[in-house]
């Protein structure tokens, strides 16, 4: 049993007769007719009724999903090869850094490198970090440090911190005023908003978390939603809320008795020995140029 074989038997099947397979496949029709002799005597059993039309008998129906799985395999082990030669870079990210650091840097890259292929996964952090351990992907931005202990390996290259302001919708912001306390916003706020962008919760986002009467814990993005609405609080990343920000939809609150928060983002990989291929290292320093802008920088291991 070869390829050929199994590529002639599924063409047959779908044109329903040996002469326009052997159109199609570009070879005779003895051919094909051989072809299929040797198949049913490799397999033991016979899969078409022969005669004025060609009929798959029950062995052939049998057979038939498990030659196209073959050939799928075979179709997808050519294009894993082919990837190979042109370059593959994947890349895992937390969820809220797709739009920020990866999108601008992509589309710079994937002008300069067409034939590249890239692969980006986003999750949260301790999704990314399994990524990074299981090597699905070799280049990642995380939260910083890492905590999760399956991951005992990774570099950073940049690691840049992002403040976390406290957001309200404008007229939230008007009742609470140009300086609130803790205690005069979770009076007046409808519920706080608990937002799982950190790996462990920072104490001044417990507190709120403690002491709000109604609290809701949920993703960026509708949480956002939510805050625009006027239906509650929360403390994001600021990229999350830059353009709403501007354009007036939301206000930052900046309490009187509570200390800023932040959280720390790493561009990490295993080991630097994955900066050694060229497509990497550009890649890596696109992204690295997306976190020059969205706060401190507080390591850079690519510049220089």
């Amino acid at each position: 049993m070869d390829i050929d074989q199994l590529r002639t038997f599924d063409r047959v099947v779908r044109d329903g007769s040996f002469t326009k397979a052997s159109a199609r496949l570009n070879v005779t029709q003895a051919t094909v007719s051989m072809r299929m002799q040797a198949l049913e005597t490799a397999l033991g059993v016979q899969l078409f009724k022969r005669g004025r039309q060609i009929q798959l008998t029950d062995q052939g129906i049998g057979f038939l999903p498990y030659c196209r799985r073959m050939l799928g395999v075979l179709q997808e082990a050519r294009e894993t090869l082919r990837r190979a030669e042109r370059g593959r870079l994947s890349v895992g990210s937390l969820s809220t850094m797709i739009m920020p650091l990866i999108s601008e840097a992509l589309l710079r890259f994937q002008r300069r490198n067409p034939i590249i292929d890239v692969v980006v996964r986003e999750g949260r952090h301790n999704q990314i970090a399994t990524m990074l351990h299981e090597q699905e992907v070799e280049l990642a931005i995380m939260c910083w440090p890492n905590l999760d202990p399956i991951l005992t390996s990774a570099e950073p290259l940049l690691i840049v911190r992002e403040d976390a302001p406290l957001v309200a919708a404008p007229t939230l912001a008007r009742k609470l005023g140009s300086s609130p306390s803790m205690t005069e916003i979770l009076e007046k706020a409808p519920r706080y908003l608990h937002l799982a962008w950190w790996q462990i919760a920072p104490p001044t986002a417990m507190s709120f978390a403690l002491n709000a009467p109604v609290q809701v814990e949920l993703p960026t993005n509708p949480g956002k939603s939510l805050v625009e609405a006027g239906e509650g609080i929360g403390f994001f990343a600021r990229s999350a809320v830059s353009s709403s920000l501007e354009t007036g939809q939301l206000v930052e609150i900046k309490p009187r008795d509570l200390e800023p928060l932040h959280r720390d983002i790493a561009l990490v990989v295993r080991n630097m020995a994955t900066l050694e291929e060229t497509h990497m290292k550009e890649f890596a320093s696109e992204v690295a140029r997306e976190c020059r802008t969205l706060g401190k920088i507080l390591t850079d291991n690519l510049s220089g």
